[in-house]
């Protein structure tokens, strides 16, 4: 057990002094990165979860604003950006979905959404669009029904007079309304006086 003790205290050592390490030189390459002047982002190798967050902790102590991007815990990185530079909703998208950032497609996508939108104000200002089907349902038919039988069919129709009568020997029941209201009330009565 001391053994054990003593080999997990120097591993603990280790892996401290391994992070500070890591945060010197993390500070060092974002030092490097605030100097150089032609250079607005720029993107970190992947790294695990503790180097990732020593490494946001150093560019928001540096000032500068940064994110992480990928699928999977291996594969995740860092990219650091300048102040000025801070990137907009779609640039992030688009590193999010693991695609290279291109001003010039964001652009093209933008003035689609604009015209797009323009297209449904015009829509809008028009007034809506008539009630009803946009097509004609006899022309989906027509081959069924033939041209000229729907209209054949609607001429001879008469509406059934006797709609909602059921003949007295269909009925299961054969009572009157009375004799069933009067039947309900008796059982009412009787469950009242088995109550009380």
């Amino acid at each position: 057990a001391p053994e054990q003790a003593a080999r997990m205290k120097k591993l603990q050592e280790q892996e401290k002094r391994q992070k500070v390490e890591f945060r010197k030189r993390m500070e060092q390459e974002v030092s490097q990165f605030i100097q150089a002047t032609g250079e607005p982002r720029r993107r970190f190798q992947p790294m695990n979860k503790i180097e990732r967050s020593i490494l946001h902790d150093v560019a928001e102590v540096a000032g500068l604003t940064s994110f992480s991007f990928g699928d999977d815990e291996d594969s995740r990185y860092v990219m650091v950006f300048k102040k000025e530079f801070a990137p907009s909703d779609e640039e992030l998208d688009a590193y999010r979905r693991g695609e290279e950032w291109d001003p010039a497609l964001a652009e093209e996508r933008r003035r689609l959404r604009e015209l797009a939108a323009q297209q449904e104000e015009a829509e809008l200002e028009c007034g809506p669009a008539p009630p009803g089907p946009p097509n004609d349902y006899k022309d989906k038919y027509r081959h069924l029904i033939g041209s000229d039988a729907a209209k054949a069919a609607a001429r001879t129709m008469e509406a059934n007079k006797t709609y909602g009568c059921v003949p007295v020997a269909n009925k299961r029941d054969t009572r009157s309304i009375e004799e069933a209201m009067n039947e309900i009330r008796a059982k009412k009565r009787l469950r009242q006086a088995e109550d009380e």
